[in-house]
């Protein structure tokens, strides 16, 4: 693959550079340009084989070695640990002790347009734009004969595409929008509302799902995107309409559920799917799982990062005798523990002791409920997450220590379950099937029935997604984001926890794009 990434840096800076003297061509002999190389299928595969990579680690030269974004380190601004900081340590469930540049900030709930990691996640999210907008545009330039996959190509990058756009609606709300039309101006690309970003995915994912060469759920390769991918982003769309466009969508959100789930059943065991092996509970294998609807792959060997699960598994995990903290970093399958994440008790405090999902290191001298879980010795504080290991499920070692094979699950059907659960909740849906769905999740976990109200949901939803990058967008669709009537452990960055202004529901754009592009307006509040 790396004999094609040039071209996706020399399209990319003309695809989407606000800079009018990069739109020029290349004077630098070692660098191709499309023209050159983009000659055969195998060309194009290598290129989209870079909209995947851009997902799994920081750069195509290893774990951080020239990383695909600058102005923050690598492992940092891999794409899922972005994803993870923005979604889970701006909540309830972890805080991190680490104080690398203004990393308090995002469990504090109190960053600013400049906030080095929000940049690393609204970088991350419009390179992968970029690149799929690049590969589509190439795609569909090409008259090369023996290109047979070039329907089948581009309805993957769209859905990437699509997938990052998720991302972006959700975080950032009006946003700068390019498809593969845009053209190149020195003014930089327009700013699309947050409600008429919604119209266009969900006529873009209508599109993939109806009339595309898409695979259909469960029949692309292994990480690659089908329309599963579409489902639940489509799904996910309808969830959070209320909050997105204006108009509640449930029934609708319901509906896609359903769908969904009778194509992913549930796996039996909570345990496999986040284990190094968890890649034999798809549908996208040959094997007999098919709860994992997308994943981003991790490789020990061939695809490592020091973001994505890697980051969750070593950053979980820490020993330190003269605390009596003694987590033996050979049973979670590395070579030692980072340290730095610690589960909040406000989280922690949600489970039921026979809760097969309470997967918490709570060894000699940690509390679970504490005054200071950061700075020095923070790490020696808070219960550790055990819900992601470099173990295959059986037990047997994984390929290597020092980097996992845990693939992180972006979407599995057990989010549909309690979607449909949900929607049924709010009484745009069947209760009876809702109450079914839900008591399906705490039965594979061994704990009993809830009732189906929304004060149940939004914890069981805590409790059966935490650290798979949706809490954040969870709480505010229950109102509990920024408002006092939830509090966590340095929420609003006192100790017990404080309300926050309601702008934080939203992250801000970047002080340098809307400086730089006189089309986009700030988020308000920053």
């Amino acid at each position: 693959m790396k004999k094609y990434i040039a071209i996706a840096f020399a399209t990319l800076f003309v695809a989407v550079s606000c800079v009018k003297d990069l739109n020029v061509t290349p004077i630098d002999p070692n660098t191709v340009l499309p023209k050159d190389v983009l000659k055969d299928q195998a060309a194009f595969t290598s290129l989209l084989a870079k909209c995947y990579q851009g997902l799994s680690s920081s750069s195509s030269w290893g774990p951080n070695g020239s990383p695909d974004i600058s102005g923050v380190d690598g492992s940092f601004g891999q794409y899922v640990r972005a994803l993870v900081n923005m979604q889970d340590l701006s909540t309830d469930v972890v805080v991190c002790c680490w104080n690398d540049g203004n990393l308090f900030d995002i469990h504090n709930i109190t960053w600013n347009a400049s906030n080095e990691f929000v940049l690393s996640m609204y970088y991350r999210i419009f390179y992968q734009i970029g690149l799929c907008n690049e590969f589509i545009r190439q795609s569909q330039a090409s008259e090369i004969s023996g290109y047979t996959l070039k329907d089948n190509y581009i309805a993957e990058a769209r859905a990437l595409r699509l997938l990052s756009y998720y991302h972006a609606i959700d975080m950032f709300g009006n946003v700068p929008f390019t498809d593969e039309t845009s053209s190149v101006g020195s003014e930089g690309p327009d700013q699309i509302s947050r409600a008429a970003l919604f119209e266009w995915m969900e006529k873009e994912a209508k599109e993939l799902l109806e009339g595309s060469a898409l695979a259909a759920p469960g029949k692309n390769e292994y990480g690659r995107a089908d329309k599963g991918l579409v489902q639940m982003i489509l799904a996910k769309l309808y969830l959070n309409a209320e909050v997105w466009a204006g108009k509640e969508r449930y029934a609708d959100c319901a509906a896609m559920s359903e769908t969904i789930i009778k194509e992913y059943p549930l796996h039996g065991v909570y345990a496999d799917l986040f284990c190094a092996d968890n890649h034999l509970w798809s549908a996208n294998t040959t094997y007999n799982g098919d709860e994992l609807i997308f994943v981003s792959p991790q490789d020990g060997v061939m695809l490592q990062s020091y973001g994505s699960t890697n980051f969750i598994v070593f950053a979980c995990t820490w020993t330190d005798s003269n605390t009596g903290i003694v987590m033996d970093a050979n049973a979670r399958g590395i070579s030692s523990g980072w340290g730095g994440l610690s589960l909040t008790g406000a989280f922690t405090s949600k489970f039921e002791d026979a809760d097969a999902r309470a997967m918490f290191y709570t060894g000699d001298g940690l509390e679970q409920y504490i005054d200071y879980l950061r700075g020095p010795n923070g790490e020696s504080n808070g219960y550790k997450s055990l819900k992601y290991t470099n173990v295959n499920h059986d037990g047997s070692a994984a390929q290597a220590q020092g980097f996992v094979d845990t693939d992180f699950p972006v979407f599995r059907s057990a989010d549909a379950y309690l979607m449909y659960a949900e929607c049924a909740a709010r009484g745009k849906a069947d209760k009876a099937l809702g109450q079914k769905y839900l008591n399906d999740v705490r039965n594979r976990a061994g704990v009993g029935p809830l009732d189906l109200t929304l004060s149940n949901i939004i914890d069981e939803r805590g409790r059966e997604l935490y650290l798979e990058g949706v809490r954040r967008q969870d709480l505010i669709r229950f109102g509990l984001f920024t408002s006092g009537d939830y509090l966590w452990e340095f929420k609003g960055g006192v100790p017990e926890g404080q309300a926050v202004d309601a702008h934080y529901n939203l992250f801000p754009l970047t002080s340098g794009d809307v400086n730089a592009n006189g089309k986009l307006t700030q988020n308000p509040g920053y």
